[in-house]
C-alpha cells in the first residue's frame, strides 16, 4: 500500500473512531485477528512485526510510547482510540504508531 493511501486509511479509522465518542471503555484485549487490527498490522508483540512490509518499524517503537496510547508508559495494556473498547498491549505495535510529543 502506498504511504499516502496508508495514511488516508489510518486517518479515516481515527476520525471514525473519534467521532463515535470520546469515552473509550477499557474492555478486552485486542485480538490480532480483529478486522481493524489486521488493517493496521497490529501485533501484540511489536518485535514480531514484519520488517519487510513495514521497513519504518523500529525496535524502539511500541504502543506504550505512541501518542495514541491512553495509559501510562509502564502499563502492560491500555486503550487506544483506533481500537475503541479494546486494550492494546504496551509492547504492541501497529502501522499507525506516532511518536509521543
Amino acid at each position: 500500500m502506498s504511504n499516502r493511501r496508508e495514511f488516508i486509511v489510518q486517518c479515516s479509522f481515527a476520525v471514525g473512531t473519534l467521532t463515535a465518542g470520546s469515552a473509550f471503555a477499557q474492555g478486552a484485549m485486542l485480538d490480532e485477528k480483529d478486522a481493524q487490527a489486521v488493517a493496521l498490522a497490529y501485533k501484540a508483540d511489536g518485535t514480531k512485526t514484519d520488517k519487510v512490509k513495514f521497513p519504518k518499524y523500529a525496535a524502539t517503537q511500541n504502543c506504550s510510547n505512541c501518542a495514541l496510547y491512553q495509559g501510562k508508559a509502564d502499563a502492560k495494556a491500555a486503550g487506544c482510540p483506533l481500537f475503541a473498547g479494546k486494550q492494546v498491549a504496551g509492547k504492541g505495535w501497529c502501522s499507525a504508531w506516532a511518536k509521543k510529543a
